[in-house]
């Protein structure tokens, strides 16, 4: 074990993880991490909706009332899509003996892959109601949730939690929770870096310099392939989950969840291509 802490240059930093604690109730830095993402959403999602240059000739997808509106339908979508994708993706048997365990949000986690095709719902349900399509619905969404991606994993290096494989670079840690003390690739401010500052910037820069928001599916398109190719990468450097290990040699559920993720995602800058035609 000294010899595993030896190898780890940076000293984990001692942030506490709940941020504020008054008798039974306690705020934590993933809980801020969630809410911080989901107001920054409706917000930049209500700058591109009042920013018509971005839409061209078309019209944008929804008014600011209807913004506030679905950031309601986004909250439900996350935690029930991500909460019923942990259970069905990662832990099926054990919740299906013990269901109850299911509503304990706090014990287990949940799923991105979850939470994903949650919000994909609400998309759709949200958009007929408003006559809006789901390409045109998740392209919004695309634009405005890196940033909440990003600040989810730096709230994941604060818990220490979900931490690296072991490695010798000298940028790893020792993370406190680990009972074998080795020295591990920070993997959660790899997936901050890939998922969040990168993801946010890619489809930026599709919005505002190549107006991907005139193209249905398009931005939501560069959104699933980078996100699924961001994955599997950090998945090399993350440890996969105790209770699954690996699937079969160097291949982690997360891997199998994100490469769906990318075939959607080129079918969906394939058909915004040829509708553009």
């Amino acid at each position: 074990m000294t010899d595993a802490i030896a190898i780890a240059v940076l000293t984990f930093p001692n942030i506490d993880p709940v941020l504020i604690e008054i008798g039974p109730f306690a705020v934590r830095w993933y809980a801020i991490a969630y809410i911080a993402g989901l107001i920054f959403a409706s917000w930049y999602m209500k700058r591109l909706v009042t920013n018509p240059a971005l839409w061209g000739p078309s019209k944008p997808s929804m008014s600011v009332p209807q913004v506030d509106e679905f950031f309601i339908w986004s909250v439900f979508g996350v935690v029930l899509g991500g909460r019923l994708g942990y259970v069905l993706f990662y832990k099926p048997l054990f919740y299906l003996s013990h269901p109850i365990d299911i509503v304990k949000m706090w014990d287990g986690g949940m799923s991105f892959h979850g939470g994903f095709l949650g919000v994909v719902v609400a998309c759709l349900i949200y958009g007929r109601r408003i006559g809006t399509s789901l390409d045109r619905m998740l392209d919004l969404g695309a634009a405005a949730v890196p940033v909440g991606l990003g600040l989810g994993r730096l709230a994941n290096f604060i818990n220490g939690e979900l931490w690296g494989r072991a490695g010798d670079v000298p940028w790893s840690f020792v993370f406190p929770g680990d009972e074998l003390g080795l020295a591990r690739h920070p993997s959660q401010l790899y997936e901050a870096l890939l998922e969040g500052f990168v993801l946010f910037i890619l489809v930026r820069i599709a919005t505002h310099r190549f107006g991907a928001l005139q193209f249905p599916g398009r931005a939501s398109g560069i959104f699933a392939l980078w996100y699924g190719m961001s994955r599997i990468i950090a998945e090399f450097f993350r440890e996969p989950d105790a209770h699954l290990g690996y699937i079969f040699g160097f291949i982690t559920m997360g891997m199998i969840l994100s490469v769906p993720l990318c075939a959607v995602g080129v079918w969906l800058l394939v058909r915004s291509r040829r509708d553009s035609a």
